[in-house]
């Protein structure tokens, strides 16, 4: 008597589905062993892909120079060593122009603190103030090292950088903020005291920090500007666009260029930061990739025990169906087709499970989406084929304990089972 793999099937999705109760309640951590690993996955690769594509809008052939690690704006992490490193200096731009050959150009931001003195700066235009704002002087060329796209207007010209001109461009949080109504450009706004006119607005940046990118806070003031506006600031940070195709050995340019600057002696470690879009990928996919390690930790809990509860059950299962399987082998059923019976329907099980584990995980991350816009998250196919494929897995190997068993019952013995 042989036994098609299809008829395997119906007897297993009838098997289950005669007790749908005591499956469900089988099955239960298969579905949040699932659920999580499929939802942290959809999340850190929403995030992942926010983060390459900010770091390709600020240019991807870019070099990033700073005094400390991390992010400029902010300073409050930074490590105590790294706090006595010297600053950057503007001068060191023209240096690198010209020692550099694999460099195209070299661009420099200031970066403003959130308070200078103690006072916070704030824009202002009658009606309306932000306080949320992050101001920074750039080069006039740095719309070419890193080029954005505008909303309305322009960039500032090297002509008004050199004669230290109050204008600005911002960004789409900050106008809509401030020009609610729209028709920022030609109006002035009031900056730490100060008037600027506004001559730009950026259109919303791309890709950001979990969904939040600061670009779009973005106050924009020429270099020269900032410089005699805030004497104190030297909070530099040199940006280095690589020829096409010659980022790496721009990078091995730009870190000799800025040793021999600085004259650090040879075998001494470098006291300033030098990184690339790449880098700082690198670094996120680290910590996504421990994140990713206690959800796998987690979820593999849930699959033990699911696994434990579903070789329980098809031990249950063998033993009230003992009668059955005596009949089966009595009528000529081979001990493959005992195996391949119970192991079905234990793939089956841990396989219903696991559907319902990704559908709830997709759920999740479409309401997470739908509560939290500025969170971005999509559901990859490789984690929907992952939760899945392992969901069945887990049942065929909980499951060959009780198919074996089930096969080695002697068919008389069987027979006589009350």
């Amino acid at each position: 008597m042989n036994i098609s793999a299809a008829e395997n099937m119906q007897m297993a999705v009838n098997a289950v589905w005669s007790h749908r109760f005591r499956s469900l309640l089988t099955i239960l951590g298969i579905v949040i062993g699932i659920t999580t690993v499929v939802t942290v996955a959809s999340l850190l690769t929403g995030l992942r892909q926010g983060v390459v594509t900010f770091f390709q809008e600020l240019g991807p052939d870019s070099i990033f120079l700073f005094k400390t690690t991390g992010d400029p704006n902010n300073d409050q992490r930074v490590p105590p060593k790294e706090r006595k490193r010297r600053a950057m200096k503007p001068e060191y731009a023209d240096q690198i122009r010209r020692w550099c050959a694999s460099v195209e150009d070299v661009g420099i931001t200031l970066y403003i603190p959130p308070a200078v003195d103690g006072n916070p700066i704030t824009a202002r235009v009658p009606g309306y103030e932000s306080d949320t704002i992050n101001v920074s002087g750039l080069s006039p060329n740095m719309d070419q090292i890193s080029p954005r796209d505008f909303a309305a207007g322009r960039y500032f010209t090297p002509e008004e950088d050199a004669r230290g001109t109050h204008v600005a461009v911002i960004g789409d949080s900050v106008a809509q903020a401030l020009y609610p109504g729209g028709k920022a450009v030609g109006n002035t706004m009031m900056i730490d005291g100060a008037e600027f006119t506004v001559i730009g607005v950026y259109a919303k940046a791309k890709g950001g920090f979990f969904g939040e990118n600061g670009m779009d806070n973005a106050v924009v003031i020429p270099l020269r500007t900032a410089e005699s506006r805030y004497p104190q600031i030297d909070r530099f940070m040199i940006v280095a666009k690589a020829r096409a195709g010659q980022r790496q050995e721009a990078f091995e340019e730009v870190e000799g260029a800025m040793r021999r600057i600085r004259r650090l002696p040879t075998g001494t470690e470098d006291d300033f930061a030098i990184s690339t879009p790449d880098q700082i990928i690198q670094q996120f996919d680290r910590i996504t990739g421990l994140i990713g390690l206690v959800a796998i930790a987690i979820s593999g809990l849930g699959l033990l025990v699911g696994g434990i509860g579903v070789m329980n059950i098809m031990l249950v299962s063998v033993t009230e169906r003992t009668r059955e399987i005596g009949v089966r082998k009595a009528i000529g059923a081979r001990r493959r087709d005992i195996i391949g019976q119970f192991l079905v329907e234990a793939m089956t099980l841990t396989g219903a499970g696991g559907l319902l584990g990704i559908a709830i995980a997709v759920l999740i991350t479409m309401l997470v989406g739908a509560l939290v816009p500025s969170l971005p998250s999509t559901v990859p196919s490789w984690a929907l084929v992952t939760g899945f494929s392992v969901s069945v897995a887990v049942g065929m190997f909980f499951g060959v304990w009780p198919a074996v068993k089930a096969a080695q019952l002697d068919p008389v013995e069987a027979l006589r089972y009350e």
